[in-house]
């Protein structure tokens, strides 16, 4: 039963990062119809921007060595200045290009991104350890350990869904935002400032991306230009799982992709593990076989059909 409990709780935190990507993805989606997977990048420049450039396994620290408040809003500024700068330089001009054109935009801006961070920082992975008290366990129920920086992982990500929650439903800007994302043009005609809105939403994904990356190099202690690939690889597939546009579907989408992964590297056989992907890829073609849509369908495609 412990052993159980131990993996609900290392499903539940993986799946709120990826549940927390999923809306970052989701959110540009339902606006722009933009699947950004620089989204990974802001991540990978937000790791790095804890160190000082060095050719060095071990980093050497910068900002990873102030206090972590200061350490925390730093990272997260590097990473909405980075989508913001994205958004103005790349995204903006493209505004009204179909969406292969600005997915393939997004995919130059994620190859720009982890180019420049090789030139400047190397291509060896690097080791860098920060909040070092949260890798201690904690005791709960007697005999269930958990990692301190699990149980900010999910405290962290359920205050970030709750704030997200309660600022598109009951803020202006929220109820714009989510006007945009039901008719852009409508809103417009209705006098809500779309660059206004959708720089917004950039923002948000940045500061998504920068409490992503402080929890992953909290809980991983390990740097390397492309570590935020596969991350955000799996929150797509967290997002389609969903449904493209939701952003309820989104969220959902990341618990179930992180507790699939979990469950399988638990409790498949040893000499099957390293195939735990290839089942979970299988699972997911399962479920968009049964649900094309995803498990939730925006209102938005409910409308249209």
């Amino acid at each position: 039963m412990i052993d159980f409990l131990q993996v609900v709780v290392d499903a539940a935190s993986l799946g709120s990062l990826y549940a927390l990507l999923a809306l970052a993805i989701g959110l540009l989606f339902g606006i722009m119809r933009l699947v950004n997977f620089a989204q990974g990048d802001y991540i990978t420049l937000g790791a790095y921007a804890l160190i000082l450039p060095s050719g060095d396994a071990v980093a050497t620290m910068l900002v990873g060595s102030w206090p972590w408040p200061v350490m925390v809003l730093t990272v997260v500024a590097v990473c909405i200045i980075a989508a913001l700068l994205t958004e103005r330089l790349v995204f903006r001009p493209l505004r009204r290009a179909d969406p292969e054109t600005l997915l393939i935009a997004s995919f130059a801006v994620s190859f720009l991104i982890q180019n420049v961070i090789l030139v400047v920082y190397g291509g060896r992975p690097k080791s860098a350890g920060i909040l070092d008290g949260l890798t201690e366990s904690v005791t709960l129920f007697g005999n269930l350990r958990v990692a301190g920086v699990e149980l900010v992982t999910l405290a962290t990500v359920a205050l970030l869904l709750a704030a997200l929650v309660v600022f598109l439903r009951y803020t202006n800007l929220g109820v714009q935002m989510r006007a945009v994302a039901e008719d852009f043009r409508m809103a417009q005609l209705l006098g809500v400032r779309g660059n206004r809105v959708i720089a917004l939403a950039f923002g948000i994904s940045g500061l998504i991306g920068g409490i992503t990356s402080v929890l992953i190099v909290a809980q991983t202690g390990v740097l390397d230009y492309r570590m935020g690939v596969l991350v955000i690889v799996y929150a797509f597939f967290a997002t389609v799982v969903g449904g493209m546009g939701s952003l309820v579907g989104a969220a959902l989408g990341g618990f179930v992709i992180g507790t699939l992964s979990v469950f399988l590297q638990a409790y498949l056989p040893v000499d099957m593990r390293s195939f735990r992907d290839a089942f979970l890829f299988a699972i997911v073609i399962a479920i968009l076989l049964m649900r094309p849509q995803g498990l939730i369908v925006p209102r938005s495609a409910r409308e249209r059909v």
